[in-house]
């Protein structure tokens, strides 16, 4: 009797595993990983906690693969995900505090002096765009064969490599930068 609930339940959660994806986002282990760096300023004090709690790592990644990315598979969206109307106050790299609230579409930017910008991504166009006083410029959107068209200052248009390359080519069409080369 046992060995066959032990083969029914082995045959059942190979066909959850089947059915759904388990390449989703892992939010909830994420989140417990994110808290654990966090925990402390030290990374030894994390590290010991860490160790206490490692058996909830593994809690949360049977949840994850099982459950909540299941639900992620079907429904396209990650419960754990939505962020939707939080606000967070963070540092800039010029020292000074920003308020970012999360959109449905993408981030509304207060900065300190009251001016709002909205950084909205349009899924139609697979494009990410500015809006500052109403203004919308688009910064750059994602292109079919994998590569991605920037907008420039000027106007103009480039496209470039979703990796370090196409980073350093992208700033450096930006900053107005010519390549020389020599033998």
């Amino acid at each position: 009797m046992k060995i066959n609930h032990l083969k029914v339940s082995a045959i059942i959660m190979t066909g959850c595993l089947m059915a759904s994806s388990c390449v989703g986002s892992f939010q909830l282990t994420h989140k417990l990983a994110m808290w654990n760096t966090r925990a402390t300023n030290e990374k030894f004090l994390n590290e010991i906690i860490f160790l206490f709690i490692s058996p909830a790592y593994a809690v949360c990644g049977v949840v994850d693969a099982l459950v909540i990315n299941t639900m992620e598979f079907w429904s396209g969206s990650n419960p754990l995900a939505k962020n939707e109307g939080k606000t967070q106050t963070i540092m800039g790299q010029d020292g000074r505090y920003y308020a970012v609230t999360t959109l449905k579409d993408g981030y509304e930017i207060k900065k300190p002096d009251g001016e709002i910008m909205k950084f909205l991504y349009d899924s139609k166009n697979n494009s990410w765009s500015q809006v500052v006083d109403g203004k919308t410029k688009e910064i750059f959107r994602f292109n079919d064969d994998g590569t991605i068209q920037a907008s420039l200052p000027d106007g103009d248009k480039i496209t470039v490599t979703p990796d370090a390359a196409g980073l350093f080519e992208a700033r450096m069409a930006v900053n107005g930068a010519t390549f020389w080369a020599m033998r």
